[in-house]
């Protein structure tokens, strides 16, 4: 796991700016024991998608991640937890292989920006939350769940995966007109040396209504 001592901005503007450094931590670290390869909201906040001010692209109002659906791969992780920092700057990670987590110093799911949910792809011999995020396709359905809620929708626009010697950064992490998610994990061949995987699988997915 690499040592990151980035610091990043809180979630305003390009919030997200630098926000990689510290997301590799997790997908650089994600363990590999086999070949597998909240905050409550005001009465007031608004839940439908609406156009953003900025950019006129679809957007919602702040609210924390609860559950995460993806029915093209069996996925129903309730109970999303948050990824903050630790003491010495690198991000916490998941503590086993079923949790989803969400990074608190990224938009939450639905709000202008990328929004980052990350996972395990295996864990301790055991198939990960993320075990089979590669195998989405564009058009697939993503549904989070939020503490207001509201359900924001999601659809797969492209599936990519790269070693983690070029990852690109702007891509998967730079600031965007509208709402958007980023699922992340591991995957490529496994490095039983470092025990971590060589490359990450990157969903990115484009927000297209609410309930």
């Amino acid at each position: 796991m690499h040592n990151r001592t980035h610091r990043h901005p809180r979630r305003v503007g390009n919030r997200l700016a630098g926000v990689a450094a510290l997301i590799l931590v997790l997908v650089s670290g994600c363990a590999g024991t086999t070949d597998a390869g909240g905050n409550s909201p005001a009465a007031s906040v608004q839940t439908s998608v609406v156009a953003s001010a900025e950019s006129g692209q679809p957007t919602m109002a702040a609210s924390h991640p609860t559950r995460l659906r993806v029915p093209a791969i069996d996925v129903d992780a309730r109970g999303v937890i948050d990824l903050g920092l630790q003491a010495d700057r690198t991000m916490e990670v998941p503590a086993d292989g079923t949790k989803v987590g969400w990074y608190t110093e990224s938009p939450t799911p639905g709000e202008r920006g990328p929004a980052v949910l990350a996972a395990h792809v295996d864990w301790n011999h055991q198939k990960g939350a993320f075990y089979d995020l590669h195998s989405l396709k564009p058009g697939d359905e993503i549904m989070v769940d939020r503490a207001d809620g509201s359900t924001a929708r999601f659809q797969v626009r492209q599936v990519a995966q790269y070693s983690k010697d070029a990852f690109p950064t702007q891509k998967v992490y730079g600031d965007v007109a509208g709402a958007e998610l980023r699922l992340i994990t591991c995957g490529g061949e496994l490095d039983r040396a470092a025990r971590s995987y060589r490359d990450n699988i990157v969903v990115y997915a484009g927000l297209v209504s609410s309930t």
